[in-house]
C-alpha cells in the first residue's frame, strides 16, 4: 500500500469512542499537518490535550458539545451526512488547552492540527459563517465550504476547507501544487485529504506527483480513506455514478494559500 494512503484504523479507545484515523509527525512525512477522525456514540467524550498545537474541531456529522475548559459550545453540528452539502459548525482552539468533545447524538468528528506559538481566542465557527463557493466549469465543477481560510485571522497556521465534487467531475484540478516557500509566487503548505463517497461503496482516483516525478503515486481512494500530500500536485478524479466529499487540512511556515498550476494543463482554466 502507498505510504500516502491511509485506511481507517478503527481503534477502540473506550466504550463508544473509536479512533478512525490518526496522522501525526511521528507516523507520517508531514511536519506541519496533523489529523484525526473520531467516532462517538451518544453521551461519550473524547479529550485532546494541546501543548504546541492548535486545533480545529469539525463536526462532520451528528451533534456535539465542545469545551476548552473555559468556554463551551453546546449541540453544534448541522447534518447527518456530509452529502447534505450544507456547511457545518466547527470550533478553533489554541495551544496550551484541553479540548473535550462530547457526543449529543452519534457523531463523526474531524480534528485538524497545526503548530502554534501564539495563543489565540477559542472561537465557534458557525455553519453560516462558512464562505461557500462554486468553482470550475464543464467537468471540473465543485462546491467549496471555507471553514478556516487564509483571509480569516483566527488561527496561527491552520487552513481548513471542505469540497464536494459531483459525479464524473475532477477536483483539485487542473493540477496545482504549493510545495515551495517562494512567496509571493508560491507558498509551502502540506495537506491532508479525508475522503467520503456517495454511495459509500464508491472510490475516486487521486494522483500525488512532483515536477520531476521523484514522487508519482496514483491511488484508488475508498470511503473514509485519508491521502497525505507532503508535496507535489494532487488532482482528484470522480468516476461516473458517484459523488465525492473531502476535508482538506493545510499548514506550513506561513499561513497563506498561494498555489502553482502545472503549466501543461493550465490551458483548461481559460476555455470558453
Amino acid at each position: 500500500m502507498s505510504h500516502l494512503l491511509r485506511k481507517p484504523e478503527n481503534n477502540k479507545l473506550a466504550d463508544g469512542v473509536t479512533l478512525v484515523h490518526e496522522v501525526t509527525e511521528k507516523n507520517s512525512d508531514l511536519h506541519y499537518v496533523g489529523f484525526k477522525v473520531v467516532d462517538l456514540e451518544p453521551h461519550t467524550s473524547y479529550d485532546e490535550k494541546l501543548t504546541n498545537l492548535e486545533l480545529c474541531v469539525v463536526a462532520l456529522t451528528g451533534k456535539i458539545t465542545v469545551t476548552d475548559g473555559y468556554q463551551s459550545f453546546s449541540e453544534i453540528g448541522t447534518r447527518d451526512s456530509v452529502f447534505e452539502r450544507k456547511p457545518t459548525d466547527s470550533v478553533y482552539i489554541s495551544h496550551n488547552k484541553t479540548a473535550t468533545i462530547t457526543a449529543v447524538t452519534e457523531a463523526r468528528v474531524a480534528l485538524c492540527f497545526a503548530p502554534s506559538d501564539k495563543e489565540l481566542p477559542t472561537k465557534l465557527i458557525k455553519a453560516e459563517d462558512n464562505g461557500v463557493e462554486h468553482r470550475g466549469k464543464y467537468h471540473n465543477k465543485r462546491q467549496v465550504h471555507n471553514i478556516l481560510p487564509d483571509s480569516d485571522p483566527s488561527a496561527n497556521s491552520l487552513l481548513v476547507v471542505e469540497v464536494f465534487t459531483e459525479t464524473a467531475n475532477w477536483s483539485s484540478y487542473p493540477p496545482h501544487k504549493h510545495d515551495q516557500d517562494n512567496l509571493p509566487e508560491e507558498s509551502f503548505l502540506e495537506e491532508s485529504y479525508y475522503h467520503e463517497m456517495d454511495p459509500p461503496q464508491g472510490f475516486v482516483f487521486q494522483r500525488v506527483y512532483t515536477e520531476d516525478r521523484s514522487l508519482d503515486e496514483t491511488m484508488a481512494v475508498e470511503n473514509a480513506n485519508v491521502v497525505l500530500v507532503p508535496k507535489g500536485y494532487h488532482p482528484v478524479g470522480v468516476p461516473d455514478g458517484y459523488a465525492s466529499y473531502y476535508l482538506n487540512v493545510m499548514a506550513g511556515p506561513e499561513r497563506i494559500w498561494k498555489f502553482h498550476n502545472e503549466k501543461d494543463h493550465e490551458w483548461i482554466i481559460d476555455r470558453d
